[in-house]
C-alpha cells in the first residue's frame, strides 16, 4: 500500500523498522537480514533517507571484521522535521495493515469461534503469545498467512491455535497460560463465547 506512496518497498519496509526502534543504531548487513532485501538496495535507500535527514550514520564498535572493529550504523533521526509526519503516516498504514491481516484470517482461515490480538498489537511485552485463535481451524492457511503479515511487519509473531474443546477445557480448570492472554491488554476481533473483554 505505502510503497505506492514511497515509490519503493526497500524504504518502506526501512522506514518501518526504524520508526519501530527510533533508539536503535543499525549495520548495513544488518538492516539487509532484518528486512530481507539485497545490499545494494539497502545502501540506495539509506543515501536516500539520509539525504532528507531522517537517518543519520554513527561510527560504533563492532563484532564485524570490516574496519577494524568500528562501523558505520545508522540511527533515526528523531529531531527532524520530517519524524512526527513519517510516525504517524506510518503508524495509520500499519493499523490498515493489520485490519487487512484479519479480515482475511476471518475469511480464509476456517471457522474461527474467537480471536483475540495481544502482544505485538497492543504492547503487551509479558504476553506469551501475540494472537490466540479458537475454532476448527486450517494450519496451513494461518501459517501462511501470518508468513504473509510478518514480512510486513519485519519480526516474527507468536500465535496460539486452540480447538473449540482444548479451549473451553483451558477455560473450566483456569489454566494459566489462557487467563494470562485473556487477562491482558487484547483487542477482541471474533468472539462467538461473548466474553467480556
Amino acid at each position: 500500500m505505502l510503497e505506492h506512496i514511497f515509490g519503493s518497498r526497500t524504504r518502506l519496509k526501512m522506514l518501518q523498522l526504524f520508526l519501530a526502534h527510533p533508539e536503535k543504531a543499525y549495520f548495513v548487513r544488518e538492516l539487509s537480514r532484518l528486512i530481507g532485501v539485497q545490499l545494494n538496495a539497502v545502501r540506495r535507500e539509506i543515501v536516500n533517507l539520509e539525504h532528507i535527514g531522517l537517518i543519520a550514520p554513527v561510527t560504533l564498535k563492532s563484532d564485524y571484521p570490516e574496519g577494524g572493529g568500528r562501523c558505520k550504523y545508522y540511527r533515526m533521526q528523531s529531531d527532524s522535521m520530517l519524524y512526527p509526519e513519517f510516525k504517524e503516516l506510518i503508524s495509520k498504514v500499519q493499523i490498515l495493515e493489520e485490519r487487512e491481516f484479519v479480515e482475511q484470517l476471518k475469511k480464509r482461515a476456517g471457522k474461527i469461534k474467537f480471536l483475540i490480538l495481544t502482544g505485538y498489537f497492543t504492547g503487551e511485552k509479558d504476553a506469551e503469545s501475540d494472537m490466540l485463535i479458537v475454532g476448527e481451524v486450517k494450519p496451513a492457511v494461518v501459517a501462511k498467512l501470518v508468513r504473509e503479515f510478518e514480512k510486513n511487519i519485519s519480526r516474527e509473531m507468536r500465535y496460539t491455535v486452540m480447538s473449540h474443546s482444548e479451549f473451553t477445557d483451558r477455560r473450566e480448570i483456569g489454566d494459566k497460560f489462557l487467563y494470562g492472554l485473556l487477562e491482558a491488554r487484547h483487542i477482541t476481533a471474533v468472539d462467538e463465547y461473548r466474553l467480556v473483554n
